[in-house]
């Protein structure tokens, strides 16, 4: 799933391209995308408003139209926004006032659109914690140090905090020596320190190179993200550490395939 730095990138690039632009037509080519509305309101509601301002808050993409309501996209596993697209490879296509297409693909149609009128309102939202970037060092100090939990399930779950998963936080743990069956509490206050660091460098890093394409995810012109030459362990089972030689190892952690050196990380 796409995680913080996959769903900013497209943020910024949309910022560039469709703000300020008006929905002039909607071509709805599969409705199971389509939450909560029918879909001929859902396409009359969005149909001649102007995108006013493109917002991110953790995995979601959050459009806000003249309208006063919001478009938001949970791109899931498979989603994709592609522009220009051509508007008929697409789940819902969105034609806008320069002729040209945003069109949202979704192979698996596990990826959800709405339309509503305040998006702080939805269940998703509410439950979200914190995002790394709103923290400071000592809050993340402090809400780790009651944790029982092992570090790695426990920084994958978007209600302790949000907008990093799987990837992203093995690229840390990594970076930050720390081995993912660790007690959160466990760890020494400087370890702490040095994930939260690691935390933010690598979703930094990941943004400047537009995102990780390791599964479906792909910039809004269609192209990978570039961040994937850059990662250390992730689905790298079997090879050399970069740092000590080792060879990775892959366990299943939380239900997912987590990666990491044994030596490098304690």
């Amino acid at each position: 799933m796409p995680e913080l730095p996959e769903v900013e990138t497209l943020k910024r690039e949309l910022e560039k391209v469709v703000l300020g632009k008006k929905v002039i037509g909607v071509t709805i080519n599969n409705p199971k995308v389509i939450k909560e509305l029918q879909p001929k309101v859902f396409k009359s509601e969005i149909e001649d408003k102007i995108i006013k301002k493109i917002l991110r808050k953790g995995k979601l993409l959050i459009l806000e139209l003249s309208s006063e309501k919001s478009l938001t996209i949970h791109l899931k596993l498979t989603g994709q926004l592609i522009y220009p697209g051509d508007g008929k490879q697409s789940r819902v296509s969105f034609k806008l006032s320069d002729g040209k297409f945003l069109d949202f693909r979704d192979q698996r149609l596990l990826g959800e659109l709405r339309l509503i009128k305040d998006w702080h309102n939805l269940k998703f939202i509410k439950d979200l914690g914190p995002e790394p970037f709103d923290l400071t060092r000592e809050e993340f100090r402090e809400m780790l140090a009651k944790k029982k939990t092992k570090i790695k399930p426990l920084l994958m779950d978007q209600n302790f905090i949000s907008g990093i998963g799987n990837l992203y936080i093995a690229e840390s743990l990594f970076r930050a020596k720390i081995h993912p069956e660790r007690i959160a509490c466990s760890l020494s206050d400087k370890e702490k320190e040095l994930l939260f660091k690691e935390i933010k460098n690598t979703l930094l890093e990941a943004i400047e190179h537009k995102g990780s394409s390791v599964d479906q995810y792909v910039q809004l012109s269609g192209e990978p993200g570039g961040y994937i030459r850059y990662l250390k362990v992730y689905d790298r089972e079997g090879k050399p550490c970069l740092v000590c030689k080792s060879l990775i190892k892959r366990i299943e952690l939380g239900g997912r395939g987590t990666y990491f050196c044994p030596k490098c990380q304690k």
